[in-house]
């Protein structure tokens, strides 16, 4: 798309002025703001900005949740032939030193309090950050920091040069072409520093265009962005796509009321990682289980018949009549409402990726009758490699390459991708940028897999992480530990997994219980628990997370390639990890090697035949405040399979 965001902006702006471009909840009301009015913010702020001194080509950093001044400030960055930068609301201060120093920062957009004080807590550290823009004044009325400024302060700053500058805006507009720089996403930096991945207007909206015209939307479609705008995931989805579209954007009111107001918008085209549809059948599950009786038989009833049909039925093949009738009355019984409490009942499209999904979870999604389907794509791609068909939508991959795309696959398996939404470099780090990019334009994934039969993309495991068991008596078997992580956390109980084994003689692993789940299954036997630390060292729940991962050892033993991988000891950790603790990246990815670092004591164990090991760790709270968190977690053995062998 020959284009760039500020021109697309004006062009819906022109053509539609009056229909809503994005709609905020604001104290439980919905507020809509239409594409003419939002261009009057974005030409105020472009000029408030200028005035301030942001140039063309620099960065200014924004920092909050989705607000409709937030997507604003990012267009009129963007107008001004400047660079916008989101980072993650929920980063601890120290996160954002390097990013804010790495590309020079001096401006910052601030959604809050919380927002202003990080930035102004790392300002020694950052000492070019000299204007700081707040959206939300609670709290900030007698703060006196220089350059400290309301964002109203600026907006009405720069409507008065507006005013007189009256094609100031547009000239600056012109000034633009597509393959300028648009915006740079930070990586999770789970190996060091993050990497700026730097895009232009033609790489994101390019990428957004096929996007749209493979699941054919339109402007009469509607969103709900609810994940951070620093996810370059949630920015294709409410932004590049929001303007080559011109659909309606829904800011939810905060993180606490999105499932409410995931009902009262009802999105038509929905995008959530792997946990969030494991969050909304969980507590499904849950309330079902303090049903009636009469109720939960009925839900199971239904569901049995959902589960044989609807798959079936998604991918329009032939039903028996019979069924085809017992799903039509399911669907006003069970389906239906079910649906709709999820707040997914208008829903056309739904997307998950960044995780693989469970088979179960993606099957009873689509059973019930919602379109949900896997991508593959990454921050360096622009998001959109791959997309499933509404057809051939299946759980065991990520669907086929869309236009533009070309795919290959190197000797060591890893994934070669050539792409229009390449990214352009890694900001200030040539070396990094020449080992993902080739001379000849194709980008190393770092991830392995393979094209299927039917032409879809599997994908594996990271290439870095494909290892092998040594000694034993599977020595010389391929070991996926994200394969084995991500197949026990298929299971509703079980939130986190971390597996270890290349270069051993065994696989083990380290669990999450998912606090929720497993405590209202406590609950429901009656089995008291006095916190996660408490329920998680039951030896009720060790039998329940066992069963699961012999359940798991039982699938494997299947699998000619990873039977090898089967888990052979287990422990169920005595906090949940967590981003601010350095255990997950922002993406709530599992930093592998940090954690074996930081519980080296817990592997040993594992590994030396223990049955038990005490652990202390240090945590830190949401107030800032650190404090620590002992107990003395038990060690299982788990069966495993022998594996079976393929029929001749």
């Amino acid at each position: 798309m020959q284009t760039t965001f500020p021109r697309l902006l004006i062009k819906h702006a022109t053509e539609r002025p009056h229909s809503p471009a994005l709609r905020e909840k604001e104290y439980g009301i919905w507020q809509a703001m239409d594409w003419v009015s939002l261009l009057a913010m974005v030409d105020h702020l472009a000029c408030g900005l200028h005035q301030a001194g942001l140039r063309r080509d620099e960065h200014m950093v924004v920092v909050g949740a989705n607000r409709p001044r937030l997507y604003a400030t990012m267009l009129a960055v963007q107008s001004l032939g400047a660079v916008p930068i989101p980072l993650y609301q929920d980063a601890a201060a120290a996160e954002c030193v390097f990013p804010i120093n790495n590309a020079t920062v001096r401006f910052a957009f601030a959604e809050d309090q919380e927002q202003v004080d990080k930035l102004l807590e790392i300002r020694e550290q950052c000492p070019q950050l000299a204007q700081i823009y707040f959206d939300n004044s609670r709290g900030l009325r007698n703060y006196d920091e220089p350059g400290v400024e309301s964002l109203d302060d600026l907006i009405a700053a720069g409507k008065a040069f507006s005013g007189l500058h009256t094609d100031f805006l547009r000239k600056e507009i012109d000034r633009a072409d597509c393959h300028d720089v648009a915006a740079m996403f930070f990586t999770s930096g789970t190996t060091g520093n993050p990497k700026g991945v730097v895009h232009t207007h033609n790489t994101l909206l390019n990428r957004a265009k096929a996007g749209a015209d493979f699941d054919k939307l339109t402007s009469a479609d509607e969103v709900l962005a609810y994940l951070p705008p620093a996810w370059i995931g949630q920015n294709i989805f409410s932004y590049a796509q929001w303007l080559a579209c011109g659909y309606v954007v829904n800011c939810p009111e905060s993180a606490a009321t999105v499932t409410i107001d995931l009902k009262e918008v009802g999105p038509t085209y929905y995008f959530a990682p792997p946990r969030v549809f494991e969050g909304l059948l969980t507590s499904v599950m849950i309330r079902m289980e303090d049903a009636g009786a009469i109720k939960r038989r009925m839900f199971h009833f239904f569901m049995d018949v959902a589960k044989r049909v609807g798959p079936t039925l998604m991918d329009r093949q032939a039903v028996a009549m019979g069924d085809r009738l017992l799903y039509a009355l399911g669907n006003v019984m069970v389906y239906g409402p079910l649906r709709n409490n999820l707040g997914l009942s208008r829903v056309r499209v739904a997307y998950t990726a960044g995780e693989a999904i469970g088979p179960d979870l993606f099957t009873f999604y689509r059973s019930i009758g919602i379109n949900l389907k896997q991508l593959y794509g990454s921050t360096e791609t622009a998001v959109f490699v791959c997309l499933q068909p509404d057809h051939e939508a299946r759980a065991d991959t990520v669907g086929i390459p869309i236009a533009g795309v070309e795919i290959k696959v190197a000797d060591n398996g890893e994934i070669l991708v050539k792409s229009p939404g390449l990214l352009k470099e890694y900001y200030k780090n040539p070396q990094a940028t020449a080992e993902v990019l080739t001379a000849d334009g194709w980008y190393h994934t770092s991830d392995a897999g393979f094209i299927d039969a039917h032409g879809h993309l599997k994908i594996i495991d990271r290439v870095k992480d494909v290892g092998r068991i040594k000694g034993g008596a599977n020595d010389g078997a391929m070991f996926a530990p994200k394969y084995v992580e991500n197949k026990l956390k298929f299971f509703p109980q079980i939130k986190e997994v971390v597996a270890y084994g290349d270069g051993r003689e065994k696989v083990c692993v380290m669990i999450n219980i998912d606090f929720d789940a497993v405590g209202n299954w406590a609950e429901r036997r009656n089995l008291p628990y006095a916190g996660y630390t408490d329920l998680a060292q039951k030896p009720e729940v060790y039998q329940l997370i066992k069963e699961c991962v012999q359940k798991v050892n039982a699938d494997l033993s299947v699998d000619s390639l990873l039977a090898g991988s089967q888990v052979s000891r287990f422990l169920v950790l005595h906090k949940e990890l967590d981003a601010d603790d350095g255990e997950l990246t922002r993406t709530n990815k599992v930093r592998r090697g940090y954690i074996a670092e930081k519980y080296d004591v817990l592997v040993d164990a594992l590994y030396g035949g223990l049955t038990s090991q005490f652990i202390q760790t240090q945590v830190k709270f949401e107030d800032g405040r650190t404090g620590s968190v002992s107990a003395t977690l038990k060690i299982e053995d788990a069966k495993t399979f022998t594996p079976v062998k393929a029929a001749a």
